[in-house]
């Protein structure tokens, strides 16, 4: 189903498996998803300004944020992307830096937030600050005045992700929007790691067009076992509207006032702390499933909405941008940590490994990045994950699995189940789909009766075309009940809850569900992915 459906099932669903379940299954449909989309170049020239930011429940919040500067032309990455991406002059969270390691660059940044407002600037921690030109000094960096402009000459020596946000007044003006991510990309491809744009990257299915490849780089690191397959960008934040509306008042209040003039300043108080909305890149759930650039998010162009083959290893790029801790936990795996901050997490007794904790929740402490890995291969169901039927007539019900050292089926790379992990092929669901006693199967499902919501169902615990009626019970298909009712038919997979172990941060303005939750929908190999948008 397109993206604005599954969002309204969701939502009629409640969620009700927020509780830690190892999947639930939802007919999908690869439209649209995330990536990790941002600007490239040597120069960039940004400009900080105020808008409105929407959220779920009907709200726009007036906002500072950057943005592209009036005029500019930025080229956009990755290259793949076939929409019209767009930078405007005001965007939550900033738009992401894409540059390269050892690879010098300007930031050029004009400061048109209200005079009221004061200076602004950016931090770039972790990055090398060679020289500034022009602005006013600061208490922790160089400063633009109100309509004033300040250059930033940096070099980011090692590669990772990182946040940018502003040095001034930072608990007033990180809290209004001013943040934003740079993605620094090797320099050179380690080997091992295949080539962006090789066809090899990823799955062709036969009948389709080769998929496109999204990622930015072969690896994140200059190292082999930081290879990827597809990446996203994560960017945790939160806001207290309270914050956001005084500082309105007082914007609209001093008006028209003379930049160090007698009053012309703001006195926003940021104590008590009381955020309602919490956001990934900017967006709350379920607006985060919608497109990149998407037109009804004109100043939050960036979504969060991953998704995966079976055996990809998929780059997590996780920054906290707020003032909390957010404890977000990605269901179907734990995610291995590959660095943060930049920093390598490298074994002390072997060069050639790595030694980054497996973190069952990436906790994003304010200010820190962190690179890691995620993969999911249907490992330890207990049960046939593609509905593989020994008795069907159906060819792709009766594919072989031939297990590598590993366990795996990876020696034909075309087969639709490449990756199946081959201890549980052939084992039926359960004979007889309905009650609480298993009927043949490994497993049982829950009622569909007790378990639904009008023609909805938790969905189907398999994947791949006509999967759900592969393993057939006495109602026809397995589960009986809801598998189908979401259009298309012919596809189906798992998708897995991504969201804050926080339970206020899965709300947006304390209404459940929203705030910091998304899907990771793992789709059979046979479906084309598609991150144009």
């Amino acid at each position: 189903m397109r993206a604005t459906n599954m969002k309204n099932t969701i939502s009629k669903a409640m969620l009700h498996h927020l509780a830690p379940v190892a999947a639930v299954a939802l007919l999908l449909t690869a439209t649209a998803y995330a990536a990790a989309p941002g600007i490239t170049g040597t120069t960039f020239n940004l400009t900080a300004q105020p808008a409105y930011i929407s959220q779920p429940d009907g709200q726009a919040i007036y906002s500072w944020g950057y943005g592209c500067s009036s005029g500019s032309v930025p080229a956009f990455a990755p290259a793949s992307l076939s929409t019209a991406p767009f930078c405007n002059t005001m965007q939550v969270p900033g738009p992401t830096l894409i540059v390269t390691e050892n690879a010098p660059f300007t930031v050029n940044l004009t400061n048109n937030l209200p005079t009221a407002a004061g200076n602004t600037s950016i931090l770039f921690p972790g990055l090398q600050l060679t020289s500034v030109t022009s602005g006013t000094p600061g208490l922790l960096t160089q400063e633009a005045a109100p309509s004033g402009t300040v250059t930033y000459h940096l070099v980011a020596t090692s590669p990772g992700t990182r946040a940018y946000y502003s040095g001034t007044q930072g608990d007033l003006q990180v809290e209004m929007g001013l943040y934003g991510a740079i993605i620094v990309l090797p320099s050179s491809s380690p080997a091992g790691c295949t080539a962006v744009g090789s066809v090899a990257a990823h799955y062709v299915a036969p009948g389709n067009s080769a998929e496109s490849d999204f990622r930015l780089a072969p690896a994140a690191y200059d190292h082999p076992r930081t290879c990827y397959d597809r990446e996203y960008l994560f960017q945790f934040s939160e806001m207290d509207p309270n914050i956001h509306s005084q500082a309105l008042a007082q914007v609209s209040a001093r008006a028209g006032c003379v930049a160090g003039a007698v009053g012309c300043s703001l006195n926003v108080p940021t104590e008590p702390y009381h955020p309602n909305y919490f956001m990934i890149n900017g967006r709350s759930m379920p607006d985060d499933m919608d497109t990149n650039y998407a037109t009804q998010y004109p100043h939050q162009p960036y979504n969060g909405n991953p998704h995966m083959h079976p055996g990809e290893q998929v780059l997590l790029r996780i920054i906290g941008q707020g003032r909390w801790q957010h404890p977000f936990h990605e269901h179907g795996n734990h995610v291995r940590i590959l660095g943060r901050d930049g920093n390598l997490i490298v074994s002390s007794s072997s060069a050639t490994q790595l030694a980054g904790p497996l973190l069952f929740t990436t906790t994003t402490t304010p200010g820190q990045a962190m690179d890691g890995i995620f993969y999911w291969t249907g490992k330890g169901l207990n049960w046939d994950a593609y509905g593989h039927h020994p008795g069907s007539a159906d060819p792709v019900a009766t594919l072989p699995c031939t297990p590598d050292a590993n366990g795996y089926n990876t020696g034909t790379l075309t087969a639709i189940n490449y990756y199946e992990w081959c201890q549980d092929h052939n084992k039926p669901m359960q004979a007889a789909p309905f009650g609480d006693v298993a009927g043949g199967g490994p497993v049982t499902l829950p009622d569909a009766n007790l378990f639904t919501n009008g023609a909805w169902y938790g969905g189907s615990a398999y994947l791949g075309p006509n999967a759900t009626v592969r393993a057939t019970g006495p109602t026809g298909s397995t589960p009986p009940s809801g598998t189908i009712a979401n259009s298309p038919t012919g596809e189906a997979g798992f998708a897995f809850m991504w969201h804050s172990h926080n339970e206020r941060e899965i709300t947006t303005n304390n209404i459940f569900p929203g705030g910091m939750l998304m899907m990771m929908l793992v789709d059979s190999r046979e479906f084309v992915i598609d991150e144009s948008n």
